[in-house]
Parts: structure tokens; sequence; C-alpha cells
């Protein structure tokens, strides 16, 4: 068999509901549903650290985000260290990157040069980071992003623009195996969406999360400024309706994502490319929309932690798998070069899952840590339960002092924290033992982490050495 060509398709800030084939009721996406259909729906996939820019960096290099260096938003990614790409790349791949990238600091747009682009050779529609709604050619080099309040229409909203740029590189590239990876910007906010899908969703429609109506929240939940602040605080009179009006642009910015994959596969076929092509689709963090009065991400609540990921390639894989096992994003390199026979950077902290494509038996524990960025916060999900620990942030000194522990089977809404509650001591403190251990078998600086496991992170960091 002649070597796969890969197609990979990264939104950003997708949660899981917003899928049909993981069980979403409220939105149809049958186009990426074919991707579970012909290949493999991992149920339980993770990001460790819910934002953009570290979550994008475990992804593309099998690392934490404190070793690939961009542990939070708008700082760079090491410039030394070792994407998929770069292994492709050496390995006979033509590789391009068209869209969002959020790994290169904080300019913006910041159309990236090749010294840049870490592995992918075709970097000229790779831009760091815009969340515009319209973008077109100008006859100019680089494409030109339209004002903040533009919205495009068929040819020019930034998901169509991107995609036909995408179907453009395939036609191009069919002769030799290639790595193409679109990444999407929607449907992180703004929340608007081009006609006619800003219309597809009526608001008074869209279901409201139970825990919306959620009156106290952690300490670190309450100061959060995206949602109980600015978008819809408690105090405001039609804070339901300004919810339900944000959710249904959301909708329908997944749908316009859902027909634009429909758009890729549809070109892989006609090229008779699609059996022989490894198609990824997943994200890079959920949104709350509504949860605990939420929009966004980055707060402890495991919902924008879980995440959708969904690979196919009709000629190696099963077709309508589904692996239950707990997956983390770090695995997720080691994982698809592995699938592809490729070698390893030999850096990668995460580890190929490979084995579970043919049996789905997890070879270690699983469990899932959650890592800091600009917030101290660390924490673990396991089947049973959560635990995280806060620490100052926000562009604040304040000590939070919420921890929290959820009980993830009996309440999955994340609604009864059992952190004070006397008869979990003995699982809060199993459960940080794991955390500390983790830290400290990766040599992670306890400066870092939430002060009340700094003393036990440095103890457990000499012995380990």
């Amino acid at each position: 068999m002649c070597k796969p060509n890969v197609v990979i398709v990264q939104t950003d800030q997708q949660s899981l509901w917003t899928l049909s084939c993981y069980g979403g009721g409220e939105i149809e996406t049958p186009h990426i549903d074919t991707i579970a259909e012909n290949g493999v729906r991992f149920e339980n996939f993770y990001t460790v650290s819910a934002v953009c820019t570290p979550s994008r960096g475990c992804f593309m290099t099998g690392l934490y985000p404190y070793k690939h260096g961009a542990y939070r938003n708008d700082v760079p990614m090491d410039r030394n260290v070792r994407t998929f790409a770069h292994i492709m790349s050496e390995n006979g791949y033509r590789t391009a990157y068209i869209g969002k990238w959020h790994l290169a600091g904080g300019e913006r747009p910041g159309w990236l040069e090749p010294e840049q682009s870490m592995g992918f050779t075709d970097c000229s529609l790779m831009f760091n980071c815009s969340h515009h709604k319209s973008m077109k050619d100008c006859g100019q080099n680089k494409p030109v992003f339209e004002s903040e309040a533009a919205v495009g229409d068929h040819i020019s909203y930034t998901t169509d623009f991107l995609t036909e740029k995408a179907l453009e590189k395939i036609d191009q590239y069919r002769s030799q195996p290639f790595l193409l990876m679109l990444s999407i910007p929607d449907p992180h906010q703004p929340y608007t969406v081009r006609a006619p899908y800003n219309t597809l969703f009526p608001p008074d429609t869209v279901k409201i999360p139970l825990s919306f109506y959620e009156k106290k929240l952690p300490d670190w939940a309450e100061y959060d400024e995206w949602g109980r602040k600015r978008y819809f605080p408690l105090s405001m009179p039609d804070r339901e309706q300004v919810f339900r009006n944000i959710k249904a642009q959301y909708c329908g910015a997944v749908k316009c994502i859902d027909d634009n994959v429909g758009k890729v596969i549809k070109k892989l076929k006609e090229l008779n490319l699609y059996e022989n092509t490894v198609f990824v689709f997943t994200t890079d963090h959920g949104d709350y929309m509504g949860e605990h009065g939420l929009l966004e991400k980055n707060n402890l609540y495991d919902s924008v932690y879980h995440i959708p990921l969904l690979i196919s390639w009709p000629k190696g894989l099963p077709h309508n798998s589904v692996i239950q096992s707990y997956v983390s994003i770090v695995d997720f390199q080691p994982t698809l070069l592995t699938l592809l026979g490729l070698p390893l950077s030999g850096k990668e902290q995460g580890h190929s899952v490979n084995s579970l494509f043919t049996e789905d038996k997890p070879e270690r524990e699983e469990v899932i840590f959650l890592h800091p960025n600009d917030v101290p916060r660390a924490g673990i999900l396991t089947r049973d339960y959560e635990l995280a620990y806060v620490g100052t942030g926000w562009q604040t000194d304040t000590e939070f002092t919420d921890h929290i522990l959820f009980d993830r089977k009996n309440d999955p809404a994340q609604m009864h924290n059992l952190y004070r509650n006397p008869a979990y001591e003995d699982i809060k403190n199993h459960l940080k033992t794991k955390l500390i251990r983790h830290f400290a078998d990766l040599g992670f600086d306890p400066k870092e982490l939430p002060s009340v496991l700094v003393q036990d992170c440095k103890a457990a960091l000499e012995a380990h050495i």
C-alpha cells in the first residue's frame, strides 16, 4: 500500500455535544459523522489544558505545555521541539497548513514565514490568530481580513474561504503523499455566523443547560468575566434570552463547519484519494455555552476538556468503531506517527495508543492530568472523580480557595462540590497523591502549581531525584 495522505480538520472551541455522532441531539452533523462511520470514534479524548495555545501545542508535539513552551495563549512554542509535520516532511510528505495556528506568540493575524512554520513546508495560508468572520483575496501575497464587524458570504466567510483554499491544495498535491491541516477558527467567539446559518436555529428552541441557573459557583468561577460578569450576569433581567441568541449563532457556526467538512470529503472521493487518506477531525477545547452560567473555556468543569477525536482510514482502520479508553491529547502525535509507520521524535511525553484500534484494552491507568496555563490550576480526571486545585490568576492576586472534587458518575453536571465533605477525604488524598506524583515524574517546577500543592510537589520531586 502506498503511503496514506493525511487530512486534519481542527476547529476552535467546539463542544462534544455539537456532534450527532457523539449523541448530540441539537445539531445534525452528517458529514462529520461520516468520519466516525468509516473509522474510529474516541469516546473519552481529553485535552490537558482548555485554552487554545497550550492545547494546540500538545496536539502537534506529544508534549505537555511546560515542555513545548507554549503554556498559555500568545506565548510561542519552543522552536526546537519537533511536530508530526517535521517528521512527515522528512519522510516524503508534502506538508501544508491552512488557518489559525496560535503557536507563534501574540502577533495577530501574524502570517507565518517558512522559518516559523514548524515542519509545514507550505505555510502560505498559515496565520497565527484571528477570529474575523470575513476574508478575501485582493491580488496581494496574502488574503486580507475584513473589519471585525464584517460577516462574509458563502465565498468570503472565513470557514468557507479557508475550506476552498484547502480544496485547491488537495488538487495541487494529489500526485504525492501529503499532510494537509485545515484549522478553522470557528465556532469560537465572536458568536456570529453568515446567512443562512444565522437563522437555522431559532433562539427559542435551543436547549438551556440545567446548570445555567446555578446561583452559587466556586470563587474562581464567580470571578470569570466571560460568563458571570460580561455576557449574562445573574442581575441581567433578560439573561436567558441573551444566552439563547448566542447559542443559536454557535449552533449555526457548527452546521457551517459540517457542510465544509463535507466538501473536503467530496473532493477526496472525486480524486479517488479518500480510501487511502487518514482523515482526522478534532478541536482544541470546548465551550461551556451556558453551563454554570459561563461561556468560553479555561475553568475547571470537565466539559471543556472532553473533546471529539475522530479518525478514519478506510484502507487501514476498522469502520464504525468506538474506543472507550481514556486518551490524552499528548497521545495524538505518537499515535498518528505510529499509524503511518513513521519514527517518533524520541521526546514525546504521550504514548501511542494504536493497540486500541484492534482491541480496546488500556495498557496503562486511565487518568487525565490537567496542567496549569496562565492560571496555576492543576487537576486529575478519572472515570469516577475530578479533583482540581486553583491558585491566583485572572489578573488578580486573590488566592482562590474553592478547590473541587466532583463525582463524575453520579453528578455529571458537576453541581455538587465534595471537596470539604469528610466522607471523601480518603478519595481526595488518593487522587492528590497521583497528581503530585505525575508532576514530580515530569520534573515540573512546583512554583508553577497552585500554592496548596507546592510543598508536596517539592518533597515528591526531591524523593524522585
